[in-house]
């Protein structure tokens, strides 16, 4: 998802900008028992007052902590939480948004991924690495805005009650220099580490696997609260949402038995740490 923005979606991140800019100022302003200045605010918040200022006029990015802390502080039931998804959700072509939605209130997510890390794991400078990679005249600023944008998606793992998160990933991802050998094995290390949460399970297919309906592409399997799942699957310039359920159920058939051809989650982390080890 490696797309630039074109008018109309920088328009809309805009906008959404800044309602989360007045949103801000009016909480802030009207807040009970008083009104609270940008400096107490931002002593709260630990942040600095300047920040706040850049915030609240819509000159500066959104520190990707501060959304939770204003919902602590304000008490606005993550509001800006959802204000801040928003601006995300919008910075993506409008062809990506429903995948973005369903992500977020997802209570499952399964993924396979032939060729990279999947983005809900992916370290900074993994994802710049690989957005310079697809948009090469991209400036400093529109990097950096790419990559701020996909560590926020990363926030649907770390809620109170983050959806059950299933990857299986082709061995060759292991071994792929897309990037130094440093910034590599700091993307091995974190992906360890998301393994070990008790909602995550990391598999690796081995490169000796027999042929799949996955192979050529990667594809995401996203079930809603009501149980209802989606295929997600992306190419070069597009994505398409299947829910036509016998599609849908060849989709989840498929992706068991990716799970039972590939190692282990315990035989995986092994994996993954001998080559992360041997990148040192």
């Amino acid at each position: 998802m490696g797309n630039s923005l074109d008018a109309g979606q920088d328009a809309e991140v805009t906008d959404a900008r800044r309602e989360f800019a007045e949103e801000l100022k009016s909480a802030r302003e009207l807040h009970e028992p008083r009104q609270l200045s940008q400096e107490a605010l931002a002593r709260l918040v630990r942040t600095s007052k300047s920040t706040l200022s850049r915030v609240e006029t819509c000159k500066g990015s959104i520190p990707p902590e501060l959304p939770a802390k204003l919902d602590e502080v304000l008490g606005t039931d993550g509001k800006f939480k959802r204000l801040s998804e928003e601006i995300v959700a919008r910075s993506f072509p409008s062809l990506y948004r429903r995948r973005m939605a369903l992500e977020r209130s997802a209570i499952a997510i399964r993924e396979w991924s032939p060729t990279i890390v999947p983005g809900l794991f992916q370290t900074a400078d993994y994802a710049r690495v690989l957005f310079k990679g697809s948009v090469p005249r991209a400036g400093e600023d529109e990097v950096a805005a790419h990559v701020r944008s996909r560590l926020t998606r990363q926030n649907v793992l770390l809620g109170d009650t983050p959806p059950d998160v299933s990857v299986v990933l082709c061995e060759s991802v292991l071994h792929r220099r897309l990037c130094s050998r440093e910034i590599l094995r700091k993307q091995l290390k974190a992906l360890l580490e998301a393994g070990e949460r008790p909602t995550v399970r990391v598999q690796v297919l081995p490169l000796d696997a027999a042929a799949h309906l996955f192979s050529d592409w990667p594809v995401t399997l996203i079930t809603a609260p009501t149980h209802q799942t989606s295929v997600c699957v992306e190419n070069f310039k597009t994505a398409g949402i299947v829910d036509e359920p016998d599609h849908v159920r060849t989709a989840l058939r498929t992706y068991d038995e990716l799970t039972s051809e590939a190692l282990s989650a315990r035989e995986s982390a092994r994996l993954i740490a001998t080559q992360m080890e041997s990148l040192s």
